[in-house]
């Protein structure tokens, strides 16, 4: 029996382990109610009584040195991993991955950038608006089409309150309130009545500028147009200006862009014209800039606005415009901006 307390002894001097496992597995050896010192008191009451005192002695300070051995490899390794893991408190509890800026926001905020260098201020207008700065401020007669409901969301049926269809209803507001010169820019998210499909949406973003000063010709309104076209899509990328109607403009014009997948000879993305159509402009309508207090004699200016979802696809290559919408993060995560 004390040749047996002797091993056990050394053993426990003798183990040692920084693995928790190991510790528990060593611990239910020795101290369960199955273990080598449960046995040995057992086996106690064969000792001869002479013995039974020094016996007895011995499997208690055994015990209780197995326990403070297991006790003081539990601390140590568990002190350790303590240490390792959370030596920094301010770090987070877990790792938490870094997200990505929509590629709406993204490209916004780029065409913001642009013509920022230029000089543009930002404005934002209400998103439900009424009908004079929607439609009547901005030179639309009341036939056109636009005021109709099964292209406009009105908010009671034989009201004129309702969902901007551009944000044109900020630069009105500019208008009213500031003098010339004026340089704005009116990004923001419109609403329209249409079928929903890999083209076209029912809510979609624009960007829309306006610059009224003494003097300002068409040629300031292409020359901006073409520095925009260079610095969103490349220092290669030419423009053409196509004669165009808008109520607010006059004369108005749609602005091609050339094909970047093609190098404008012709696909089937730019239907083998080489090249691809991404904003409308003009010259400011007399009538607008009267029915705002601007005297048009001796001011003029010019506008532009273009839908922000077609600059990110042409410019990030997307096909289906419902993608934005969807906030698959399989998609979203793939853009990465400094913006």
């Amino acid at each position: 029996m004390l040749n047996k307390i002797k091993l056990l002894q050394e053993e426990i001097e003798k183990f040692t382990s920084h693995n928790l496992d190991e510790i528990e597995q060593f611990r239910i050896k020795l101290l369960s109610k199955k273990g080598e010192i449960a046995a040995l008191f057992s086996e106690f009451k064969n000792v001869p009584a002479e013995q039974k005192k020094e016996v007895g002695q011995k499997i208690n300070l055994l015990k209780q040195s197995a326990l403070d051995k297991v006790n003081k490899l539990k601390n140590q390794t568990v002190a350790g991993q303590s240490k390792e893991e959370y030596d920094d408190l301010t770090r987070p509890a877990e790792t938490i991955p870094l997200g990505s800026r929509h590629p709406i926001s993204i490209v916004k905020n780029e065409i913001l950038e642009i013509f920022s260098r230029l000089g543009f201020t930002v404005n934002e207008g209400p998103e439900i608006e009424d009908d004079w700065y929607n439609f009547s401020a901005l030179n639309f007669p009341p036939e056109h089409p636009a005021r109709d409901m099964q292209d406009t969301f009105f908010i009671d049926k034989g009201s004129d309150i309702l969902l901007r269809t551009h944000t044109s209803n900020g630069q009105i507001r500019v208008m009213e309130k500031q003098k010339p010169p004026i340089r704005t820019l009116s990004p923001g998210r419109v609403f329209r009545n249409e079928a929903i499909s890999a083209r076209a949406h029912c809510i979609f973003h624009q960007v829309e500028g306006l610059y009224i000063d003494t003097d300002v010709s068409f040629a300031d309104l292409k020359q901006t147009l073409l520095y925009f076209a260079q610095e969103i899509y490349g220092k290669e990328t030419e423009i053409r200006l196509r004669p165009s109607f808008f109520p607010f403009t006059e004369p108005s014009a749609e602005m091609d862009i050339s094909c970047k997948l093609c190098g404008g000879k012709g696909c089937n993305v730019c239907k083998y014209t080489g090249w691809l159509e991404v904003l409308g402009c003009g010259m400011v309508d007399p009538n607008v800039l009267e029915g705002c207090g601007i005297d048009s004699v001796k001011y003029t200016g010019f506008a532009f606005g273009m839908g922000i979802e077609r600059t990110a696809m042409l410019k990030y290559q997307v096909k289906d415009l419902r993608l934005y919408f969807e906030n698959d993060v399989r998609f979203l995560r793939q853009f990465v901006s400094a913006y």
